[in-house]
């Protein structure tokens, strides 16, 4: 099912796979670099359904209009944002959870607070650019104040999952709702080499079944 969304920036676009009794929503955004096709979204969007979640996948204005190069983070964040209330629509009352690949991640972690999530699933989480370790977001990732799912190839490019726990670990406060999972083999688009541990379905089923045991762990906490 796809739902038009009227933004600022022109016309968004959600592409919704419902489940029949749904107990969540899982709001989802793609990368700068792809669309809402990418291998680990798609898998959420196909299993997750049959569990009791509907996904939502959220595409940009930019890439509905067929823009090659990304929004900038405020106007990216703003598309976002004027899709919570159809978001909200659709969820019908159950918890929105909120998340995405890269810079939808980023987006995700940025405006949690605003969006009222439940928690936030970041896929591939761009700690910093390639080659720039300095550059670090990680303050963006510390904003939810929700439980917090990342996972991580530990041969990311943009910061594998080693570094990303290590600058977790080291940051003031306490970050214990932050859960780092360490997806072995896989670069930042989640793809892995012939030698790696995991082959390509190892990494959708290790997404979908690590996504779907932290939404069961934050709706039973929500339940208590």
């Amino acid at each position: 099912m796809d739902v038009d969304v009227p933004t600022a920036a022109g016309p968004g676009r959600l592409v919704v796979a419902p489940a029949e009794r749904p107990r969540a929503l899982l709001w989802l955004g793609h990368g700068a670099g792809g669309g809402i096709g990418a291998a680990d979204l798609t898998a959420l969007a196909s299993e997750l359904p049959a569990l009791g979640v509907t996904v939502a996948r959220f595409e940009q204005p930019w890439r509905v209009a067929g823009k090659k190069v990304a929004s900038r983070p405020p106007a990216l964040d703003a598309a976002w944002l004027e899709a919570a209330p159809v978001v909200a629509e659709l969820a019908a009352g159950v918890p929105v959870i909120v998340g995405g690949r890269s810079a939808g991640a980023r987006v995700a972690c940025r405006t949690a607070d605003a969006t009222g999530a439940a928690a936030v699933v970041c896929l591939a989480f761009p700690l910093h650019p390639p080659g720039r370790p300095e550059a670090s977001r990680l303050e963006e990732l510390l904003t939810p104040t929700v439980p917090v799912l990342v996972l991580q190839g530990d041969r990311d490019t943009f910061g594998g999952a080693d570094l990303l726990r290590a600058e977790v670990d080291a940051a003031d406060g306490d970050h214990a709702n932050v859960r780092i999972v360490t997806v072995a083999g896989a670069d930042h688009g989640m793809k892995t080499l012939k030698a790696s541990p995991l082959t390509a379905r190892d990494v959708r089923e290790l997404v979908v079944a690590t996504t779907r045991a932290f939404v069961d762990d934050v709706l039973a906490t929500s339940a208590r």
